[in-house]
């Protein structure tokens, strides 16, 4: 330090702090040796506290506010120095303003996934993140714990260590909550302050307080999603059956109103009704009866079953759409005998007039 910065710090008699950044915790107000001449005059503003270190020793602590530095004032530097009857002569200590405001916006999150083990679907990989807000609330203890004899001390110096704790006190709190997976989004606000209060005596340690915690996600893997999409869809469809039923209709309907549709509508109708028709067979096709006559109606309330005649056997019941769908693979033709509920004699399919659509959507022979 040249002459005149000696000089400069001599005649200086008031020590402050006037912060304007947004990240510093800490920072050491610099003098000459260290030097403060007695008198001298300590600025506090709000949102701040000063503390006075002697020899590595924390020793007096100054809340917001304008502070005249003499022995009343100083009583525990005083004590250390060994000041029985005061001084007037310059004395050195060092001066630390700590900024004891709220930081907010601090995020945190999961660098890899932890292991989950969901009542439901067993054990399961979870990331999550959010944000939380802290506030140095001890200053003596801050600079002791964390700072030691560093002149500027600012967030990025201690964020890494917080949100370390976050996460591993996360993956605790998870586990003791035995929260299944699909009941975590409406429980944020509950993890969130059994997190804040599970972790809030580490911070203190640091002479710091965890005044707000909140988790904003907990994501299961891509995979995980995919399959839990896949299972709410099969929920909203519901009877398989039904659907397929549904579906045959529609594309009967959609059929009609293109009569003079190419080969190939019909040949896409015909394999439709064969798909139908299979996934009929696979949802259990039903018996034939023992007796000659036509069994009581197995199928739904107001649905007529029917019977088809296979060269001398009696097959079914069936409902219209595996009927439809047997015409449009081939297996029912136009002279195919069918029997169904208040029929006396059993009558070629063509006869039919549910039948007739179907029916006219097959290709006739091709030219010899």
């Amino acid at each position: 330090m040249s002459l005149w910065e000696k000089a400069a710090a001599e005649l200086l008699d008031i020590i402050e702090w006037t912060d304007d950044s947004s990240d510093t915790l800490v920072w050491r107000f610099p003098r000459y040796e260290n030097e403060i001449k007695y008198g001298s005059q300590l600025i506090v503003r709000p949102a701040q506290a000063a503390v006075f270190v002697e020899r590595g020793t924390i020793a007096d602590v100054f809340p917001p506010g304008q502070h005249t530095l003499i022995t009343q004032n100083l009583p525990v530097l005083s004590t250390l120095k060994g000041w029985k009857y005061g001084f007037q002569s310059p004395f050195k200590a060092e001066v630390y303003f700590v900024n004891t405001r709220n930081f907010t916006n601090l995020k945190w999150g999961t660098k890899n996934p932890i292991i989950h083990r969901d009542p439901e679907f067993g054990p399961v990989r979870l990331r999550s993140y959010g944000t939380y807000v802290v506030k140095i609330t001890n200053p003596a203890q801050f600079i002791q714990e964390i700072v030691g004899t560093g002149g500027h001390f600012t967030l990025e110096n201690i964020t890494e260590q917080l949100r370390n704790l976050i996460v591993s006190r996360f993956a605790d709190t998870l586990g003791e909550s035995s929260i299944p997976v699909l009941d975590l989004a409406a429980n944020y606000t509950e993890l969130s302050t059994l997190l804040a209060k599970n972790i809030a005596s580490e911070f203190q340690d640091y002479g710091i307080d965890l005044t707000k915690l909140l988790i904003e996600n907990i994501s299961l893997p891509l995979e995980v999603e995919e399959t839990l999409d896949k299972k709410s869809s099969m929920g909203i469809v519901g009877n398989l059956d039904n659907y397929v039923k549904f579906q045959t209709a529609q594309a009967m309907e959609a059929a009609a109103k293109n009569q003079g549709g190419d080969a190939s509508a019909g040949v896409g109708m015909g394999m439709g009704f064969a798909m139908a028709n299979q996934m009929g067979k696979i949802m259990g096709t039903p018996q034939e009866s023992p007796h000659g006559a036509p069994p009581p109606l197995p199928a739904a309330e107001g649905e007529t079953p029917y019977f088809v005649g296979d060269n001398g056997t009696k097959k079914g019941p069936f409902d219209l759409g595996t009927i439809l769908g047997q015409i449009a693979a081939g297996t029912i033709t136009k002279d195919t005998l069918l029997w169904k509920r208040g029929m006396s004699t059993w009558e070629k399919a063509d006869m039919f007039q549910e039948c007739k659509p179907a029916l006219q959507m097959i290709p006739p022979p091709l030219p010899k």
